[in-house]
């Protein structure tokens, strides 16, 4: 059993090895880049600050390292596919956004029709002219005159202006 757990300590330090190929160098702005990929053609080499120790291909013929030299170097190309789908997922989290606000923006206004509707009942109870009793902040019972009914005719009226449009 010590054995395989050995052996597979080993394994574990040997595929670690690659994760230690990282390139480092200095952008335009001065700041440290790392990154496992090399750095962009428009670094020059002296700005790079370290690059992986990998093993070196073996010695090119003088003609293939020429005709090299004069060939455009490669550079990567996005994949339209992962472009396509990072667009896709983008267009997707805006439709939820977009849902999402629309449905708050209805129960908003359900909300605000509730409140309309409760005023607007109140506001005729309290000019019905019938005899309306409420409970005052030590709990008795209090019979509302006039002047409590115009004011809170008055505060309906607001209410109603503000939620009813």
């Amino acid at each position: 059993m010590k054995t395989h757990r050995i052996l597979l300590a080993l394994a574990a330090c040997w595929f670690s090895v690659n994760a230690t190929a990282q390139w480092q160098w200095l952008d335009k702005d001065g700041r440290k880049v790392f990154s496992d990929r090399p750095p962009p053609a428009d670094i020059p080499d002296s700005r790079v600050l370290q690059q992986p120790q990998l093993r070196q291909p073996a010695a090119k013929p003088a003609a293939a390292a020429d005709s090299e030299a004069s060939a455009p170097p490669v550079t990567e190309a996005k994949t339209p596919a992962k472009d396509k789908e990072l667009e896709e997922k983008k267009a997707k989290q805006e439709a939820e956004q977009a849902a999402k606000a629309k449905a708050e923006e209805a129960r908003q206004a359900a909300v605000r029709a509730d409140n309309c509707e409760r005023a607007r009942r109140a506001k005729t109870t309290y000019e019905s002219g019938r005899r309306i009793a409420q409970t005052n902040a030590q709990g008795e019972k209090v019979i509302v005159d006039e002047a409590m009914r115009a004011a809170e005719v008055q505060r309906l009226d607001g209410i109603i202006n503000n939620n009813c449009r």
